[in-house]
């Protein structure tokens, strides 16, 4: 079966492209000034450059921003799963070995052969099923 293809998202405008990358080099451009300010030149021209253009022709920052789109693309492709899988071994597993090893069964799912039912009586009972006429 064959996967359909994504929606591609729409691009942020050129002008906020443009406004981000001039707030990005002036940074960096702060940064080396705090470090030593060895190639502060080269980031202020950036920002100031990025500036202009952004300000008299955003259009022409459109192909950098298509290619700053998929490359978030690529990063959001790699990024994800691996923080997911981070939070799952650092977090949940340790829990749930914790848990294991202290014998916790929130969920009732040990299999006990001696037990007529698994049902859970409620008490109270719950709800009275003529409040609840329309679930669906």
């Amino acid at each position: 079966m064959t996967r359909p293809a994504p929606e591609e998202a729409p691009l942020p405008s050129n002008r906020s492209f443009g406004r981000l990358f001039v707030i990005v080099f002036g940074l960096v451009a702060l940064w080396s000034w705090w470090r030593g300010g060895a190639w502060l030149p080269v980031w202020l021209g950036l920002s100031a450059a990025t500036l202009v253009v952004t300000l008299v022709a955003p259009d022409r920052l459109a192909p950098l921003n298509r290619l700053w789109m998929r490359f978030a693309e690529l990063l959001h492709r790699v990024v994800s799963p691996v923080m997911l899988g981070v939070i799952y071994f650092i977090v949940l597993t340790p829990f749930a070995l914790v848990m294991r090893v202290r014998g916790r069964d929130p969920l009732s799912r040990r299999f006990e052969p001696g037990m007529k039912s698994y049902w859970v009586a409620r008490d109270p009972p719950g709800p009275d099923p003529k409040t609840l006429p329309n679930q669906f």
